[in-house]
């Protein structure tokens, strides 16, 4: 399956649609500091280190002939406001600092499916310790069990839990706390938008 695509001549031009709807989020969010867990290619965060000059993008990948192949072939280098880290991700988030990211991005794979050390009930914790937002990417099919699964392990975390994707294939789920949701018709309308169109929905909401 692909995993990543990088434009060389423009890192800022991201192929993949769930990339693309990453990106409409973390912007309607004002996300500056994104810790991303599982970085393929980096395609994501050389993006958004492209576009926020001061920001800080920070790349936590496990596999380390991923980080060596996408530096020898996807042109991945040190970049100023970009680092990328040798690390597993629910160790690394455990060891932050509170309120220390603005954003954490899980998009990393056993498979076809998220690790559930990233996505258990502690993790997700540690995570709204972290950061106000965190977005998984969940690979499902019509079903939807896996994302329903990912939804209610973040509602366990965070008071705000809403689902940008499409019936099939990549869904992103967010968790947010109060303060920190970003601006929801916006983003529904940025992703509708696309040109591969995502729809926004709200699996459950926690008081």
């Amino acid at each position: 399956m692909d995993a990543s695509y990088v434009d060389l001549a423009d890192v800022t031009h991201l192929e993949f649609d769930y990339l693309r709807w990453l990106r409409i989020i973390l912007r309607a969010a004002d996300a500056r500091r994104v810790l991303h867990i599982g970085g393929g290619a980096c395609a994501l965060a050389r993006a958004l280190a492209a576009e926020q000059p001061g920001g800080r993008q920070e790349v936590c990948e496990l596999d380390g002939d991923v980080l060596a192949l996408a530096r020898q072939h996807f042109g991945l280098r040190r970049t100023p406001g970009l680092r990328v880290r040798h690390a597993d991700g629910a160790t690394y988030i455990a060891g932050q600092a509170d309120e220390s990211w603005d954003a954490i991005v899980v998009d990393a794979f056993e498979g076809a499916r998220v690790p559930a050390r990233l996505v258990s009930d502690e993790a997700l914790r540690d995570a709204a310790r972290v950061a106000p937002l965190t977005l998984v990417n969940v690979v499902d099919d019509r079903l939807g069990r896996d994302v329903q699964a990912v939804s209610a392990a973040m509602a366990s975390a965070y008071p705000s839990v809403w689902t940008l994707g499409q019936r099939v294939g990549n869904t992103i789920v967010a968790g947010c706390t109060a303060r920190a949701e970003p601006d929801l018709s916006r983003i529904a309308a940025r992703a509708a938008a696309d040109p591969s169109p995502a729809r926004l929905a709200i699996p459950g909401r926690r008081r």
